[in-house]
């Protein structure tokens, strides 16, 4: 009798055990089985913050289309004892679950392709590096400032301004401003290797030609024109004249009292009370207005020989000038075909 109550004991137990076989089978298919299989699946770039859950992660993928699902990801994660690890990593859909949790735990994160361009200040780089996760614009503003970091470089100044050369630049995700800065900083100073008329200058001299270069290079728009244009602000150098840059005017206007970029240069903005006004002081404003490419640094580090003192923009839509030796022929140079103030 005992016997037979033992059988009749194991008997329901059966199903429920190839029930649960069943799903536990379904769901390493699900776990193990890409959600895409075509040659070329969704990707996405994760943006993993530091303390992130694994669950608020297995739902950022699951609606960008990469998993099926957020509680297999989840699931996993716990029975494997998954670590995520903060960054920004590359994933796809062509990839397992196990395959996914291995690339977040693994710390090898995708660097953040930045495009600096020519021209820019701090304050805007530093936007751009925070709009792209890699450091807060407040704290990048701060180490372009830091006298540590100037000492470090031997930068007569108080800001890096004129100093973070623009490139293209492979940065991480949530990476110290002062690194970003050392970064720039030291591509700047191996790019200047390459131009002869820069080698050997240092401290002052170089400051001073790098001031003049950054105004260069709010003002030119055409790369032949660059030389030209660095003649014209050295022959007034030269003179003690004023050099009646409206790049710096935009600076004033834009870096230091914060208004928007403006269209045009109005009588009063030239009588600005500020030491970057140079339409109100004479030789270099106190320090660059911008961060000058190779073009710009060339054109003033040796600027050509020539006899102009003016320069009128002729064409907006090309960004070309005409030159001119006196004001006369300054006044009588081709209207401007369309306003506008420097970049």
């Amino acid at each position: 009798m005992a016997h037979k109550k033992v059988a009749r004991t194991v008997r329901p137990i059966i199903p429920v055990l190839v029930f649960f076989i069943l799903i536990s089978a379904f769901c390493a298919y699900r776990i193990y089985e890409p959600l895409e299989s075509q040659a070329e699946p969704a990707e996405y770039r994760i943006i993993v913050p530091s303390g992130a859950t694994l669950r608020t992660v297995a739902r950022d993928l699951e609606e960008h289309g990469i998993i099926r699902s957020a509680d297999l990801l989840y699931l996993y994660g716990r029975l494997k004892g998954v670590f995520l690890k903060a960054g920004i990593y590359k994933v796809h859909a062509g990839m397992s679950i196990p395959e996914i949790c291995a690339v977040l735990e693994s710390g090898k994160q995708e660097y953040i392709a930045v495009s600096l361009s020519e021209g820019l200040t701090v304050r805007k780089i530093g936007a751009i590096l925070e709009k792209n996760g890699i450091t807060a614009a407040e704290d990048f503003i701060k180490a372009a400032s830091s006298r540590t970091l100037l000492n470090e470089f031997g930068i007569p100044a108080d800001s890096f301004e004129g100093y973070l050369f623009p490139d293209t630049y492979n940065l991480d995700f949530g990476m110290s401003a002062e690194r970003v800065v050392r970064i720039l900083a030291s591509n700047f100073f191996e790019k200047i290797k390459t131009v002869e008329a820069l080698n050997g200058k240092t401290g002052r001299e170089l400051h001073d030609t790098v001031i003049l270069a950054s105004i260069v290079e709010r003002e030119y728009r055409l790369q032949e024109e660059a030389p030209l244009i660095a003649s014209v602000f050295t022959n007034r150098l030269k003179q003690n004249i004023g050099l009646y840059s409206c790049a710096t005017l935009v600076y004033v206007l834009t870096e230091i009292e914060g208004k928007p970029h403006p269209d045009s240069i109005k009588i009063e903005d030239t009588k600005i009370d500020n030491p970057y006004n140079t339409y109100k002081w004479a030789g270099l404003p106190p320090g660059p207005i911008s961060n000058p490419g190779l073009t710009a640094l060339k054109a003033a580090a040796s600027p050509p020989e020539t006899k102009y003192y003016y320069f009128r923009l002729t064409d907006a839509a090309r960004g070309s000038h005409v030159f001119s030796e006196t004001f006369d022929g300054h006044k009588e140079a081709a209207p401007v075909v369309t306003k506008r103030a420097a970049n």
